[in-house]
């Protein structure tokens, strides 16, 4: 299983050459580290973490966990079927190769707090007479007997800065002397954001 923490930069497009054109998200990949090896008889899975970013200072504790690996920004964990990993060893965008399909995570750009319409796709009130101001509201939330609202009744709240994973996003082109992976299509989050891409197994 191929694995690397990267950040996204910006979006760009490419012609191929027949005219067709491929939107891109410019992700700057590793290169990480792998800072711990977990198994089976000790952990009772099989995973690594890797670390990712630079960071000026860092606490004892973690200081002591790295043991002088580095001072990483983000530490991340994958699980892994084999424990071919080494504590030490480094991953680049090198592992990855132009038309491989990866799964995507990352957190998606907060919306702050939005109403009905934005958030759920309401459709609002008829825009006629006797409507005023009642065209984005969210209108009547259930039966008023049990006197509370129901669990679960979409209404206004905040939006964004959730987890999304994007599955099946194909890598176009790998750039290892920048260290730049180009994948087809758009990823969650804004720019600057910490993104995990696996291989599909």
């Amino acid at each position: 299983m191929k694995f690397i923490l990267g950040k996204k930069i910006e979006m760009t497009q490419r012609f191929r050459e027949n005219g067709e054109v491929v939107p891109l998200t410019l992700v700057k990949a590793g290169p990480c580290v792998i800072v711990q090896v977990k198994t089976k008889d000790k952990d009772g899975y099989q995973s690594v973490q890797i670390g990712f970013g630079e960071k000026k200072k860092i606490n004892k504790a973690l200081k002591g966990h790295l043991s002088d690996l580095g001072n990483f920004q983000y530490l991340k964990e994958f699980e892994v079927d084999n424990s071919e990993f080494k504590k030490g060893d480094k991953i680049d965008v090198s592992t990855f190769q132009p038309g491989d399909k990866v799964i995507v995570s990352g957190t998606s750009k907060g919306k702050g707090f939005q109403g009905v319409v934005k958030r759920h796709g309401f459709h609002g009130s008829p825009k006629t007479h006797g409507h005023k101001d009642q065209l984005r509201m969210p209108g009547s939330i259930g039966s008023t007997g049990p006197q509370r609202v129901f669990k679960g009744v979409r209404m206004g709240g905040r939006m964004g800065g959730d987890r999304v994973t994007i599955k099946n996003l194909e890598i176009i082109e790998v750039l290892p002397e920048e260290n730049i992976i180009l994948l087809k299509g758009a990823v969650p989050g804004a720019r600057n954001s910490l993104l995990e891409i696996r291989s599909i197994k």
